[in-house]
């Protein structure tokens, strides 16, 4: 079974927790689960995440809390409150934060599912939208101390009397990095964000690999470049940062 996108349910009570999970899980998407909010932020911390399934009141850091804190360290992950203690109070807290949605138990598989599906929509939207943002306000040119210049509008790395010209997808892949330095990105969101697409937990790696390998070999000329291009393991990867 391909996977849709990977979730993280939150809850405190084991059977709600099994019972949300199975539901995603024959959906097709891949879910992790924990029992509290400290063991979600750990989760977060180390692995990619999308969308997170979150209880609002736990034993130790409430939902809220935790809504707080993704909301600042990882603000492309979607989160669907969802919850049993339900106020007019919490509910215009968490908007206010700019959560998914804001569900009461019980609620039905269809409403999860469908909730489910429109934040990973969302998710994507605005991913492709950054991206588009990124690249009508960025600097086409950049010059690097090396001396390496290039040119993502022209998509040419010149490097000395070495110069390499970038296919679309390469050059695409270039200015995500370039864009983007220190920032971990996942497969799934590379391959959304250079070819244009969703791909599954599965897929992605498989896409990347190739187009990483060929833009590394047309880097080697600019060796600045091509090893601050890092893979992280499990992950995805991420631009190293240095001064321009």
């Amino acid at each position: 079974m391909t996977t849709k996108g990977t979730i993280l349910v939150v809850d405190d009570e084991p059977i709600e927790r099994q019972t949300l999970t199975e539901i995603l899980r024959l959906e097709g998407y891949y879910v992790a689960s924990v029992a509290n909010g400290e063991a979600a932020l750990d989760y977060v911390r180390t692995r990619n995440v999308d969308l997170m399934i979150l209880d609002l009141r736990m034993p130790g850091m409430s939902g809220m809390d935790v809504i707080k804190v993704v909301h600042r360290t990882h603000p492309d992950i979607e989160i669907i409150l969802l919850t049993a203690h339900g106020s007019m109070d919490t509910a215009i807290e968490a908007l206010r934060h700019r959560i998914h949605d804001y569900l009461l138990k019980p609620a039905s598989p269809a409403q999860i599912l469908e909730t489910v599906a429109k934040g990973l929509q969302r998710r994507q939207a605005r991913l492709q939208d950054q991206l588009r943002k990124s690249m009508a306000t960025s600097n086409d040119v950049l010059v690097f101390k090396d001396g390496v210049r290039v040119d993502l509008n022209r998509r040419r790395v010149v490097s000395g009397s070495s110069e390499m010209s970038l296919t679309p997808a390469e050059g695409r892949l270039l200015r995500v990095f370039l864009e983007n330095p220190g920032k971990v990105f996942s497969h799934r969101e590379l391959v959304l964000l250079v070819q244009g697409y969703s791909a599954t937990q599965q897929e992605a790696p498989e896409i990347l690999r190739p187009l990483v390998s060929r833009l590394r070999q047309k880097l080697n000329a600019a060796p600045s470049l091509r090893r601050r291009i890092v893979s992280v393991r499990g992950t995805g990867y991420l631009f190293e940062t240095d001064d321009v």
